[in-house]
């Protein structure tokens, strides 16, 4: 896990390969194309790319209208403004008609960094796991980024997919697989199972090193799709290890934890915690010491899965 990529590097590159082998494909942005990093499609079509300025209400809409025509649009700004500020248009115009949009946000998390509370969006996924018909999305590296441009591209519905504003470890081969709504079994394990999403993939594989350290062997999975959730991984997971720690650069309530807790709690109740930012906004600095203030590191997945081995 040397080389370091973010996931919303991938998705601009992956959005080029996508467009030259498929001409429905449509991508509109709100005036941050060179941030969203779309702009790399308008560069190669720039006919098929349309900046609907700072109004991302309108960015909803016209991707719907392209959708209702047989496009398929993909529809970028940061998470807190697509997810926010348009949350009407999506829920009652893309989801509630199940049009075929791929609302891809960029900026998301806590390693927004210097940007500080006001665009760090820390509620994104749960809001968008509250909308019917929605597909949630949460790549952890720039291969799965890839991957998931293309899973959504042939899934028809809506999509929504969180894409990082930070470098991050470079975790799978390119013949990994993607499967919209299965998790992946990064690493086998007996004693603990660390579920994690997005950056926090490559913190849960750290810790997994840490712990094997102390004799400790733990499971890793990536769930990628928040929505639908794998379910049939997750009791698996909780029959053969007993024992589940949540990993999300996300609040804890509505999440992946939420997930993986409703999930655990009608079907194999077994000792959780949940590892995310406890129900607060963020601030402004550097992403690693954000990391590390809300606790969201490998040191901090070490000591939660020790508690819920305990707790077994």
């Amino acid at each position: 896990m040397s080389q370091k990529i973010a996931t919303r590097e991938a998705y601009g590159k992956a959005l080029v390969k996508l467009g030259q082998i498929n001409e429905d494909v449509v991508v509109l942005d709100a005036d941050l194309s060179k941030s969203t990093k779309t702009a790399v499609f308008q560069k190669e079509f720039p006919n098929r790319f349309f900046n609907m300025g700072i109004a991302e209400q309108n960015l909803m809409g016209v991707a719907a209208g392209f959708a209702t025509s047989g496009k398929i649009p993909f529809a970028s700004t940061f998470a807190m403004f697509a997810t926010g500020r348009a949350f009407e248009i999506i829920r009652n115009s893309i989801a509630y008609p199940k049009v075929n949009v791929k609302v891809c946000a960029t900026h998301a998390g806590i390693t927004v960094g210097e940007d500080g509370a006001s665009h760090q969006a820390l509620e994104d996924l749960a809001v968008m796991r509250a909308i019917p018909n929605m597909v949630v999305l949460n790549p952890a590296d720039a291969v799965s980024a890839e991957k998931a441009v293309f899973a959504m591209a042939e899934y028809a519905g809506p999509v929504y997919a969180r894409f990082g504003r930070a470098a991050v470890p470079v975790i799978y081969d390119e013949d990994m697989k993607f499967e919209i709504g299965k998790g992946i079994e990064v690493k086998t394990g007996k004693d603990a199972t660390i579920i994690a999403t997005g950056i926090l993939v490559a913190e849960a594989l750290e810790a997994r090193e840490l712990l094997l350290k102390e004799g400790i062997e733990v499971r890793v999975i990536d769930m990628h799709t928040i929505k639908p959730i794998d379910t049939e991984m997750i009791i698996k997971a909780a029959n053969e290890t007993g024992a589940i720690v949540t990993a999300e650069e996300h609040n804890v309530i509505g999440g992946l934890g939420s997930a993986v807790a409703e999930v655990l709690v009608e079907n194999k109740p077994v000792p959780m915690k949940r590892i995310g930012t406890q129900d607060t906004f963020g601030e402004s600095g550097k992403p690693r010491e954000l990391m590390e203030k809300y606790e969201l590191t490998a040191k901090d997945i070490v000591e939660s899965v020790k508690t819920v081995i305990k707790n077994k």
